[in-house]
């Protein structure tokens, strides 16, 4: 078997809020790439054996003091480099070029003419211009000695340029961002300069994954919480595949699902796939603990806690029955191991994450992570890759806490009720006006307000309910969407008209930041 991780590319983080994207790109091109903080030892980059590498944007200026920058030893390990913005401008001050601050901070859409179609260029025409996205405060006046020019726009002479014999190459402008239309061709021609293989997809990557999975576990048991969510699916059947019957995997039902999740749930794994699943009917047992809790932060507290107990307790029936487990798998994506070792280190805590820590501690069980190395994107690849119904691979994300901070304020079951049929037909909507994959999220909120209403010439006062659709690209940040309003409107109609206790319908749109997808 090909190993697919022979052919790698690193990107080394110096800050930037599109380090991620990078990464994406590189990926989406079916090349291996990891992200690593700028602050990377020159040793740990020569064990690393990149076939490239790729030095991020940041915040910071160069010339600045104290600001990061990298081992000038690391442009002479003869592979390939690109800088993007700051990472040009380290290049630059690093290799002997001079960089002065912009007259005015560029920031926006700007056009690059082709000099020379070299290196991120090696498809392009000389005369072709393009349309790029510029973010950055500092420029190259003067390229080091061995470089030449092969892109300038009118406020950067040197956006881009290049030492071919080295097969050193850097650009001002963010190539990453959808803002930058072509950019997909330069990263993929920087790839060809690399020497890979385009070899790192989803059907691969499913082969080797199992086979890490049984020399790890050997004929040991394992033990799965499938939450229904997409990120637990895909672990859940790559097991089941790797290892079958060694396989346990456990369903706690809260209460706070979606309609039909449950029994989705059960039909696709125990029934369509033949996954060992124990279910769990927990519902009253968390509805109680949450009766008259209204602070969302304790909500993910009691239901984080709960879900521990439950799971626990589930896990010991299974010991007796069927002896000691020694694994828990868990959906850990490679987003959450980035943050965990960024640059600009671990996010502020804005809310408790969805996800419920502590088990293995808990447990004293190893862990297996078999998607830690992968964006969400390529997660639903790979279920689609081990025949994943496409119901649950284009499922939206879906908060761990459920509809407990979709439901603000108290959590009943008749509010959960309004909530689940006004987000059905939310999803219905969204499906049929096929926007369900090209929208990141959208769903439907209860407010803990009632407003007065008037149907069939009789007085309500009734609950409201928020509509919330938000693009996005990874999560981190989101923009409302800008839905039909003939959509809106046909959404709203329904909601109103069909479920009985909801008189209006407001639409949110508010982006991340300042705003946060969910509400609570």
């Amino acid at each position: 078997m090909a190993d697919l991780h022979s052919e790698k590319i690193l990107v080394l983080d110096f800050g930037s809020q599109y380090t991620q994207l990078i990464a994406r790109r590189i990926r989406e091109l079916h090349v291996y790439s990891e992200i690593h903080p700028c602050t990377m030892p020159l040793e740990q980059i020569r064990a690393f054996h990149p076939h490239g590498i790729v030095l991020s944007g940041g915040p910071a200026s160069v010339e600045a003091p104290g600001a990061p920058l990298v081992d000038k030893a690391l442009f002479e390990l003869g592979v390939p480099v690109l800088g993007v913005c700051y990472g040009l401008q380290i290049m630059a001050k690093l290799l002997g070029g001079a960089i002065d601050r912009t007259a005015h901070r560029e920031y926006g859409h700007a056009r690059v003419e082709v000099l020379e179609p070299v290196g991120p260029f090696g498809d392009l025409r000389k005369g072709e211009h393009l349309e790029v996205w510029m973010s950055h405060g500092d420029k190259v006046s003067a390229p080091p000695r061995g470089f030449h020019t092969i892109g300038k726009s009118d406020n950067s002479p040197f956006c881009a340029v290049a030492d071919p014999v080295r097969r050193l190459y850097g650009i001002q402008f963010h190539a990453e961002v959808a803002h930058t239309p072509r950019g997909r061709e330069l990263y993929d021609s920087f790839m060809r300069e690399c020497g890979v293989s385009f070899s790192f997809k989803m059907g691969a990557f499913a082969e080797e994954s199992m086979a890490r999975i049984r020399d790890q576990v050997g004929g040991e048991r394992v033990i799965c919480a499938l939450s229904g969510g997409v990120d637990s699916a895909v672990v859940a059947l790559l097991l089941h595949k790797a290892i079958g019957e060694k396989l346990q995997c456990i369903f706690v039902d809260n209460g706070l699902l979606r309609e039909g999740e449950a029994a989705q749930v059960q039909e696709t794994f125990a029934g369509r796939f033949h996954v060992p699943l124990r279910t769990v009917d927990a519902r009253r047992r968390f509805l109680d603990k949450l009766a008259g809790v209204t602070d969302p932060e304790r909500k993910r507290k009691i239901i984080g806690n709960e879900f521990i107990a439950v799971f626990e307790e589930e896990v010991e029936k299974d010991r007796k029955e069927h002896g000691e487990a020694r694994f828990l798998a868990q959906g850990t994506l490679y987003p959450d191991v980035i943050e965990s070792v960024s640059f600009k280190g671990p996010s502020a805590t804005i809310k408790s994450h969805h996800n419920v820590g502590g088990l293995p501690e808990r447990m004293r069980m190893k862990l297996i992570e078999p998607l830690r190395e992968l964006f969400k994107d390529e997660v639903r690849g790979l279920g689609r890759e081990l025949g994943l119904p496409e119901a649950i691979v284009a499922r939206q994300p879906f908060p761990g806490p459920g509809l407990a901070i979709r439901v603000l304020g108290e959590i009943t079951e008749e509010r959960l009720s309004l909530v689940r049929k006004a987000d059905r037909i939310v999803q219905e909507e969204i499906a049929n006006a096929g926007l369900r994959e090209k929208l990141w999220q959208a769903f439907a909120v209860l407010l803990p307000v009632r407003s007065v209403g008037v149907m069939g010439d009789e007085r309500t006062y009734e609950s409201a309910c928020v509509l919330r659709a938000v693009d996005s690209l990874d999560g981190m940040t989101a923009d409302w969407a800008r839905l039909p309003f003939d959509l809106v409107a046909r959404i709203s109609g329904r909601i109103t008209n069909e479920v009985r206790g909801i008189n209006r319908v407001v639409y949110d749109v508010s982006s991340k930041p300042p705003a946060t997808i969910e509400w609570e």
